[in-house]
């Protein structure tokens, strides 16, 4: 890794310099992939800014994206050292983005699984035999819809203000009632902020 360590209106010492070098060192570990790291060094002149004095720059060239720190600090070695550690937080960030890409694969379907096993062993396709299941009031064979859980309550008819009530008592964001006053099935919700909605189902009769 090559580090390229320039300044403005300020001298660098080689002291600082192989300091940077040691520093900048440490990122390796984060991204090997890393082949130059420039590092901009500016003084401010004006005294009232005394505690931002140094403004640093670190800038990583990698096979990768290109990613930049920047810190701001009364001396060059504490504006070093804060614009080395938001690089090194950025790096681990995109290195688990690397590793969550890399270890996501594509489930295999039901059928494709079925169909792969009769490939291996040499079935032809009538003599795969289609698994069928119940899901909920449906009778799926092969894939289908994944019910976690069906529920099924008793309630009377209520009005728009109780369901209000029975909502805030639960803790939820909805709650499904049938209005007293039309007894159609209807969901009231929260919105952002203090609003609320009402969605209701006007029934056709055949």
């Amino acid at each position: 890794m090559e580090v390229v360590v320039t300044g403005r209106h300020c001298e660098l010492s080689d002291r600082f310099r192989s300091h940077v070098d040691e520093k900048l060192g440490k990122l390796e570990k984060h991204d090997h992939r890393i082949i130059r790291v420039n590092v901009e060094v500016e003084c401010e002149r004006n005294p009232r800014q005394a505690d931002r004095a140094v403004r640093l720059q670190l800038t990583a060239l990698s096979k990768g994206p290109v990613i930049r720190a920047e810190a701001m600090a009364a001396d060059k070695m504490a504006a070093l050292d804060l614009a080395l550690d938001k690089m090194a937080a950025q790096m681990r960030r995109a290195s688990d983005r690397r590793r969550v890409h890399r270890g996501r694969r594509t489930p295999v379907s039901v059928g494709q699984a079925l169909a792969d096993t009769a490939d291996a062993t040499g079935a032809t396709d009538e003599q795969v035999t289609t698994h069928e299941r119940r899901v909920g009031p449906i009778d799926v064979a092969g894939d289908g819809p994944l019910v976690v859980r069906e529920k099924t309550h008793t309630a009377s008819p209520m009005t728009l203000d109780q369901a209000l009530y029975e909502m805030e008592l639960v803790g939820h964001d909805f709650y499904l009632f049938v209005d007293k006053e039309n007894d159609r099935p209807s969901v009231v919700y929260r919105r952002h902020g203090y609003d609320y909605g009402v969605i209701s189902l006007d029934l056709e009769t055949s």
